[in-house]
């Protein structure tokens, strides 16, 4: 689907909770093109400093509003944290590929989220779009305090479960340990798993997704210059070769790739 370079009003850029921050832009040419698991790239100032883009993923979408969450970390994020309500944003998108939702409609079958981190950022939009088969969504953090997007996920008809690493809050242990558990409590023949999430995770879920006979699509996250297939910054290994993440992906089946 086109891309389209637009000039985006922000619409609000509020801190909710420690470096997190969530941005709303003015943008019907992108909203209404958007897919879940697709991202935009965002020229964080006026200058050309920093040089590059930064990617975010779409999180969640109206007729004519782009919702993003981001965290401000980097000297790009941090940037864009100082942005006000009224001002503009160079963006292009909607980039990539997004999920793809054409096998979920068996009334048999089991929707299951999994993100770790910042990966709830494009599930939720994924969540509005699986709204009528009532996902099972499973998030992982570090702490209680690194969990993110609960109640927009349930106030979507959601079922959530969480996993802590330091056991803060629900299941103590990785996601990908929740994941197991979950699967081996279930009849998951039809299910399929959407996760977004850091490497390690993702390549957990691909071996899960393996021995489970399940399929998975996974959201890659890697460091992104062009966002647009031109740098050959961003490739991957897979079966059929190398692969770029910004336009090949990011979505990727698991058992595509080679970690």
């Amino acid at each position: 689907m086109e891309a389209a370079r637009v000039i985006a009003r922000i619409n609000s850029n509020n801190n909710f909770s420690g470096n997190y921050w969530h941005l709303e832009l003015e943008s019907a040419a992108i909203a209404r093109r958007a897919m879940a698991g697709q991202f935009i790239n965002i020229k964080v100032n006026d200058n050309s400093i920093p040089l590059l883009r930064r990617p975010l993923s779409i999180h969640s979408v109206s007729s004519s509003k782009i919702r993003l969450i981001y965290e401000a970390i980097g000297q790009g994020t941090q940037g864009l944290a100082k942005r006000k309500p009224g001002e503009f944003l160079d963006v292009i998108g909607p980039l990539g590929n997004g999920f793809n939702l054409s096998k979920t409609s068996s009334k048999n079958s089991l929707n299951i989220l999994v993100a770790g981190g910042m990966g709830v950022a494009p599930l939720v939009f994924l969540a509005e779009r699986l709204k009528l088969s009532q996902p099972l969504v499973l998030i992982g953090a570090k702490s209680k305090n690194c969990l993110l997007c609960i109640k927009e996920f349930k106030s979507l008809g959601s079922r959530v479960e969480l996993a802590t690493d330091d056991g803060s809050l629900g299941f103590k242990g990785k996601v990908t340990d929740l994941l197991k558990k979950t699967l081996s409590t279930i009849d998951h023949r039809l299910s399929t798993i959407y996760a977004c999430g850091p490497k390690a995770m993702l390549k957990a879920i691909s071996l899960i997704a393996a021995e489970n006979k399940i399929r998975a699509q996974l959201s890659l996250e890697e460091h992104m210059a062009c966002g647009i297939g031109a740098c050959l910054g961003c490739t991957v290994q897979t079966k059929l070769g190398f692969k770029r993440v910004c336009h090949d992906g990011p979505i990727f089946l698991s058992e595509e790739l080679i970690w």
